[in-house]
């Protein structure tokens, strides 16, 4: 997710529900491809901050720990201020970024 230069807005904003539905049709079968996306990320970004904080375990106690805390902490605030999931999911469905099919429909 972070490699992804989209430009989402971290605060939630008053969506119009009539645009989620007009490539579906159906305002259920689009948040049901929204929440798979949002999971998506969410699953990616979580997977990406356990690999750079896993860079950071250490078995012994020494003075360079209170500088890898500090780069630890700038990591976590990093993926803090990042856009939720769910937002970027969203921006991505409305922006056609989103391949989906329902097998139903043929």
């Amino acid at each position: 997710m972070s490699n992804k230069s989209t430009v989402v807005t971290t605060s939630t904003i008053t969506r119009d529900v009539r645009k989620l539905d007009q490539s579906t049709n159906n305002i259920y079968e689009s948040i049901a491809i929204i929440s798979k996306r949002a999971n998506q990320l969410a699953n990616t970004m979580k997977e990406e901050l356990q690999d750079k904080l896993a860079e950071f375990a250490s078995s012994g106690d020494n003075l360079e720990e209170v500088f890898e805390n500090r780069e630890q902490i700038e990591v976590s605030k990093y993926y803090e201020q990042l856009p939720k999931p769910t937002l970027v999911a969203i921006d991505e469905f409305l922006n056609g970024k989103v391949y989906y099919r329902n097998p139903s429909k043929g």
